[in-house]
């Protein structure tokens, strides 16, 4: 008999967070080898599209994902981590698994893997990033996707994620982030992400930072690559060409301002009207117009129209996310900015749509990140401070945020939960206050639960 949701997922936190182990035991594609072969490789049942780097992962996913799927294709959607629930993590056509078949598939990786080890086959059980993404090939398999667009936990070479054999490879920003795993410099971070390029296959980028862009270029002519234009669908940074909807003027209540501007793609001119806000979404936006294009020329039914439709339904929370102010209550913006780049992208995007509007901040952070530099960079925006931490045992606690900003000169707040930072916000910030809750996909997390949104 099969184990319920409950003792499945009970079971996966069991093996530890994702990013507890060892590089040694991550990172081994050998032993993902061995357990997917035992499940009959699923990961080679179905068509995938495999997407690396630091910030935009999601957003790049999200937006594909939506356009396969305004295209009439069934389409799966494997992204990590997670902001509420970790079925979020696997998903087709925008709903996640259902806990039934989360517990099934589950109890199949699982006894599979546990049959392994016994027969020393696999040196140990396989990690919890490792058994969520063969749950996630075992049910895209298993329901039949017509494409699956995966995102790389971290990395790119040796990640779980890359033993597929994708039809595009897509390259996001890359910045520091993750150091102690994937190298000290920008140049070190990219040599591992670019892992996810084939030989004589399909890449999708645009021109970043000059070392990411040496090592990505020296690997596309090393293996002879074919680098699909997503420049073009970049729009240029100016009122002529573009317009933003102003924070307050919101098509759902929680789907927070769009950028809307207009673009010629396959020879015929849509309205890119996107959820996702902010000038970096710009170039996420574009990734994923290049890709489906792609996608379209290697023959899946993907058009100009189902392009338009399916960036305006993205959903992807977290992501800039408001919450309009409602009575006794102030206006909440959610963004996972979790590092320097993410953090600079949120503070240029503050300073578009919130001007002089009165800041607060909820920050809460994991003790690997960048705590300083994110707080150097946030924290003069805002008039107030309040720092708090996720249930999660690798947050840092209300003292190591404070010392870690304390070249910011800025009085902290202290809150040892998200709850009770919301409550506190709630309670003294009135319109046209804003509060910003930021700093950890968990943070933001769980001000969504508690919030009453969805992710």
């Amino acid at each position: 008999m099969g184990s319920s949701y409950q003792a499945a997922v009970a079971r996966m936190y069991a093996l530890g967070h994702e990013l507890a182990y060892p590089p040694s035991h991550k990172f081994d594609l050998a032993h993902m080898r061995v357990l997917l072969a035992a499940l009959d490789h699923p990961e080679h049942r179905f068509p995938s599209v495999l997407i690396a780097g630091t910030n935009g992962k999601g957003s790049v996913a999200a937006t594909l994902a939506s356009i396969l799927q305004a295209s009439g294709l069934r389409t799966g959607l494997y992204t990590s981590p997670h902001l509420v629930r970790i079925n979020e993590r696997i998903r087709i056509n925008g709903n996640p698994i259902l806990d039934g078949d989360f517990a099934r598939r589950h109890d199949r990786v699982d006894h599979t893997a546990a049959r392994l080890v016994a027969d020393a086959e696999l040196p140990w059980h396989p990690s919890f990033f490792e058994m969520v993404t063969a749950m996630a090939f075992e049910h895209f398999a298993g329901e039949k996707v017509d494409l699956a667009v995966l995102e790389v936990g971290m990395g790119g070479r040796l990640d779980a994620t890359n033993v597929v054999e994708p039809r595009v490879s897509i390259l996001t920003d890359i910045s520091l982030d993750h150091q102690k795993f994937l190298g000290d410099t920008v140049a070190e971070i990219a040599s591992e992400k670019i892992g996810i390029l084939r030989r004589q296959g399909v890449v999708v980028t645009l021109p970043q930072q000059p070392q990411a862009n040496d090592v990505i270029g020296k690997a596309i002519l090393d293996l002879d690559a074919y680098a699909a234009d997503a420049v073009r669908y970049v729009p240029p940074i100016s009122p002529a060409s573009r317009r933003w909807l102003a924070p307050s003027d919101h098509r759902e209540s929680v789907r927070g301002p769009l950028s809307r501007y207009p673009l010629e793609v396959m020879g015929k001119q849509i309205l890119v009207e996107s959820p996702l806000v902010g000038r970096h979404q710009l170039r996420n936006i574009a990734l994923a117009i290049a890709a489906a294009e792609v996608l379209a020329k290697q023959g899946f039914r993907v058009t100009s129209e189902a392009m338009e439709q399916g960036i305006r339904q993205t959903d992807w929370p977290g992501r800039f996310q408001v919450v309009p102010s409602r009575p006794n209550a102030p206006e909440y913006v959610l963004d996972v900015a979790h590092n320097p780049a993410g953090a600079w992208a949120l503070r240029s995007t503050l300073s578009e749509y919130y001007g002089d509007r009165p800041l607060t901040f909820i920050f809460g952070a994991m003790r690997d990140k960048a705590i300083a530099e994110m707080a150097e960079i946030l924290f003069p925006l805002a008039g107030r401070v309040i720092a708090t931490q996720a249930d999660n045992p690798r947050s840092a606690t209300v003292e190591e945020i404070r010392q870690a900003a304390a070249r910011t000169a800025t009085d902290i707040e202290a809150a040892e939960e998200v709850g009770a930072a919301l409550d506190r916000a709630t309670r003294s910030v009135a319109p046209p206050g804003v509060v910003v809750v930021t700093g950890s996909i968990y943070v933001v997390g769980e001000a969504i639960s508690r919030l009453g949104g969805k992710a």
